[in-house]
């Protein structure tokens, strides 16, 4: 089946567009089509953000409920997340194969970095007033933390989850030098070949993934947090 790479131009009149190999590419029935491609770029991007964000919140608690936990354990997820993301895919290959997981596993440590602190500063900015009122009403601590606080932490939370979305979607192509790495295949394919349609189509489809992702958090936080709405319409 014809691709678009060099070796299959002889057979038409020269390189196609870059619309033609889109149409001949898109899904092609292997799994290095743009659609495959695509769906593994989403889920190597999503859960990490997903697993990120439950392994961080109850950290982040944790770090408020007792503050000499805070140091060690942002500590321990920087040192992390210093680490060059290829030699971490290249030492994690003999536990998890040539597998998503290996580029899963370190996305998940880099957003807890980022989330980890995110959650402890929201929760830090809930006024303290908040809270006794909140006590004074008869809430439990749970139903505080609920129905209180986490509200209040809600922007500064997501504003996390805006960083840790667009960062994971970019890193996972670099997955693509283990063979995992989503749209980053393409690029791998323009150099090899090289031709440049399947490194835009990369490109594009990556930046489309993130403004979307980006649109979707900040909607999220808008629906979750309507008083902000209306105390800057006041």
């Amino acid at each position: 089946m014809a691709d678009g790479s060099p070796s299959t131009w002889a057979m038409a009149d020269g390189p196609p567009s870059i619309w033609e190999w889109i149409a001949r590419n898109w899904d092609t029935g292997r799994v290095d089509s743009i659609k495959n491609l695509l769906g593994d770029h989403l889920i190597m991007s999503l859960v990490p953000i997903v697993v990120a964000l439950i392994v961080a919140l109850p950290l982040g608690l944790a770090s408020v409920r007792w503050r000499w936990l805070y140091q060690p354990t942002t500590g321990v997820f920087n040192v992390i997340y210093a680490l060059p993301s290829l030699p971490v895919f290249m030492l994690l290959i003999q536990f998890t194969g040539l597998s998503k997981t290996t580029v899963i596993v370190p996305l998940t440590f880099y957003a807890c970095a980022v989330l980890i602190p995110s959650v402890v500063d929201g929760l830090g900015a809930v006024p303290e007033h908040v809270r006794q009122s909140a006590v004074a009403m008869g809430f439990t601590p749970l139903r505080r933390l609920v129905q209180v606080e986490l509200p209040i932490a809600t922007p500064v939370v997501i504003a996390g989850l805006r960083v840790v979305a667009v960062s994971s979607i970019s890193l996972v192509s670099v997955g693509a030098l283990i063979g995992q790495g989503g749209l980053g295949m393409l690029f791998t394919r323009a150099y090899q070949n090289p031709f440049v349609p399947p490194a835009l189509v990369g490109i594009v489809l990556i930046v489309l993934l993130a403004l979307i992702a980006d649109g979707l958090l900040v909607l999220a936080q808008r629906l979750l947090t309507p008083w902000v709405r209306a105390r800057r319409s006041a």
